[in-house]
């Protein structure tokens, strides 16, 4: 408490010599949690979204709409001010198992990849990025990745910069047994970014379920990851994946973004988790297509990060009774 009564006092100090606001002081004395000094701009607009997806990678019309139903959250994104646009796991198409299924949807048997119309998703994707650049809005969304024949796609978040370029792709890693099995190919590697001073991660699918993917950006300096999904949801708990981004943002003092599908919004609507674990933001709990947007501010101070980080680097080694009988015998009292 005292090293706060002092940080403030020195703030108010400089604001008052040099007449700037008590925010643009406190950029002089304080850093990212990267150490690095912070950024002119300390807030980043980002905005969530939840939309419906297509379940058939073959159906052009279907695909054609998709494509224009995230056009159209992106001008609101843009008309709310947002510099980022989250968008869920398949927000341009999400193949479904029993659709793909070579042997039918009865018996679910790999995938028929050569059903899918990727003529369409490309034009469509093309679209998106050209928008991206006219609105000067980052764009992540939900797609499936070509690989060389016969080598299976890869299930992916594209990061379209505002400039309307393809800076990155996220490719899922932990996939489920059906995805893996008959589906997807896994990617390999985790994906950062940075916008306006703000780093962000990608995670998605159920990697809600593997503590580790989150706990590997804390490690890469995160200030956000970005969480696309497509559920699963359920009435009784408003959806397990999302009570874990809560939980995920609270261990790792980050924010997490939680993008997932109309068709689960009422059990989980997408929405942005602060790095106390509340959601700052959420979309409707319908099953229509919605929009989110919060602040991320990076001078919220934060104090448990860097602990767990000075703890987990043999803090308590020294302090440990590691020769001492009592410690030792477990069976005693």
């Amino acid at each position: 408490m005292t090293a706060n009564r002092n940080l403030k006092r020195r703030v108010r100090a400089r604001a008052a010599r040099t007449g700037e606001s008590y925010t643009a002081a406190l950029r002089h004395f304080r850093t990212t949690p990267r150490g690095d000094p912070m950024p002119a701009t300390t807030t980043m607009r980002l905005s969530v979204a939840q939309l419906t997806v297509r379940p058939d990678p073959g159906d052009t019309a279907a695909l054609r709409a998709g494509g224009a139903e995230i056009r159209r959250l992106m001008r609101a994104a843009h008309a709310a001010g947002a510099r980022l646009l989250h968008l869920p796991e398949g927000a341009l198409t999400c193949p479904d198992k029993r659709i793909m299924s070579a042997t039918g949807p009865a018996d679910i048997g790999p995938a028929d990849w050569g059903r899918a119309d990727w003529a369409t998703l490309a034009a469509e994707l093309r679209e998106i990025a050209a928008l991206a650049g006219e609105l000067r809005l980052w764009s992540v969304l939900g797609s499936v990745h070509p690989l060389t024949p016969p080598r299976r796609p890869h299930l992916s978040l594209y990061v379209i910069s505002d400039n309307g370029a393809i800076v990155t792709r996220y490719d899922e890693r932990m996939l489920s047994n059906t995805k893996v099995s008959h589906l997807y190919t896994p990617g390999s590697a985790p994906v950062t970014f940075i916008v306006d001073g703000v780093r962000f991660g990608c995670a998605l699918g159920m990697e809600a379920t593997f503590p580790e993917v989150f706990a590997e950006y804390e490690r890469l300096d995160v200030d956000c990851v970005l969480f696309s999904t497509h559920g699963p949801g359920g009435p009784v708990n408003n959806g397990p994946f999302a009570l874990q981004a809560q939980g995920l943002a609270a261990a790792n003092s980050y924010w997490v973004s939680y993008a997932g599908t109309a068709q689960d919004a009422p059990n989980a609507p997408s929405g942005i988790v602060s790095p106390d674990g509340d959601w700052l933001t959420r979309c409707p709990a319908e099953a229509v297509a919605a929009l989110a947007t919060a602040d991320l501010d990076l001078t919220t101070e934060n104090l448990a990060r860097p602990w767990r980080r000075l703890a987990r680097g043999g803090l308590y080694a020294e302090h440990q009774a590691t020769d001492d009988p009592r410690s030792l015998d477990r069976a005693g009292h």
